[in-house]
């Protein structure tokens, strides 16, 4: 798996932290579970298939404890259930599961199921989870359905701390990005304030974006890589997909300023040229770690709880943290995710690292070494 740090491509001046993922955010933890079966034309319910599922649990305790939470919506045409809970409470209290469009049901359910089965059967309970989708169908029968219960409590039973698998995972099995195959990315920054270090991480799923658009800092990389060169996927329109931001922070925000984070994952997209097209689901959410809260009875015992929240005038480093994580989340999709042939041969075809670097080298953007000022 390649990554833009490996090619010695740096986006902005901020500090990666050491995993340079999500889950360099204490307590963070994701896993995917890959379903890739068949080959051939499409035959609805019988594949190919090119999907999953992918699982963030935020919190080692967020089945008893709420974290403050907000989101943003930059384009509509897509899905992210439990918003409007989180819009209400300023709480996110379950985990959050990324999938294709017509999976989102199966795996709500399965998170839900889950929750209830480590609970006393006459113990009054209820959940709204979080669910994201973008669609896979160019490559994915996607009205085949194959997403199961079973797949996400796998995905569950194995998350984790450590390094975060990029490109053609979990529900970013069969997406594409910009023309070239697409999926799962990941990034962090360690800011450095007055009061300490905060982390933030950025995980995305990205189906987004035209071809002639994509940058890379400041690059017009997509107007060098014509479709002569690199073959589009089949015939979808251009910018008929979506992309799915998760921001996770350890800075103590309130809800109102988690929403102003989720606002900025646009910035880092725009920044790689995508546009929020008419067509697309560009939807964020941000969560921060800091404050443990009630959760979904929303009752202390004592009718207060105390907080702690960053001062507005000290979120700036928390905006630039969100979007260059971001654009370098977005960038490690395109180069961790392999060339993938789906259902009746339709292909996306990888981001070639060479030809990348070969054009940023073209415009003293290159790895440093290598013509970067």
């Amino acid at each position: 798996m390649v990554r833009a740090r490996d090619l010695g491509i740096e986006i902005g001046p901020g500090t990666a932290g050491p995993l340079n993922a999500i889950t360099d955010v204490a307590g963070v933890r994701v896993e995917h579970v890959t379903l890739i079966e068949g080959d051939g034309p499409l035959v609805v319910g019988e594949g190919p298939v090119r999907t999953g599922v992918t699982v963030i649990v935020p919190s080692d305790s967020i089945d008893a404890l709420g974290l403050f939470a907000g989101s943003h919506r930059l384009n509509g045409n897509g899905e992210v259930t439990g918003l409007e809970w989180i819009r209400e409470s300023g709480l996110l209290t379950t985990p959050i599961g990324l999938t294709n469009t017509h999976s989102v049901g199966v795996v709500r359910d399965a998170l839900i199921a889950s929750d209830v089965a480590g609970r006393a059967g006459d113990e009054p309970f209820w959940s709204l989870p979080v669910v994201g989708e973008t669609w896979d169908g160019r490559l994915n029968d996607v009205n085949g359905m194959h997403v199961r219960q079973e797949h996400v409590f796998e995905a569950l039973a194995a998350t984790s701390d450590g390094p975060v698998p990029e490109g053609n995972v979990g529900g970013g099995t069969g997406m594409v990005c910009h023309g070239f195959k697409g999926g799962i990315g990941t990034a962090s920054r360690v800011v450095e304030l007055a009061t300490g270090d905060f982390t933030v991480g950025v995980l995305v799923q990205a189906n987004h974006g035209r071809r002639q658009r994509l940058a890379v800092k400041g690059v017009p990389v997509g107007e060098h890589l014509s479709a002569a060169e690199v073959p589009l996927p089949g015939q979808a329109p251009e910018g008929a997909g979506s992309i799915i931001v998760v921001i996770a922070t350890d800075a103590p925000l309130l809800p109102h300023q988690c929403e102003r984070l989720a606002q900025r994952a646009g910035l880092g997209i725009a920044r790689t040229g995508g546009a929020g097209e008419n067509s697309s689901g560009d939807m964020f959410l941000a969560f921060s770690t800091a404050n443990r809260l009630p959760g979904r009875d929303n009752a202390s015992g004592t009718g207060t709880v105390e907080v702690t929240m960053l001062e507005n005038g000290a979120i700036d480093p928390l905006f630039y943290a969100v979007i260059e994580s971001t654009e370098e989340a977005i960038l490690n999709a395109l180069l961790a995710a392999e060339t993938m042939t789906g259902q009746a041969g339709v292909t996306a075809y990888a981001l070639d690292e060479r030809r990348l670097v070969e054009i940023l080298s073209m415009y003293g953007r290159g790895p440093r070494g290598a013509g970067e000022t």
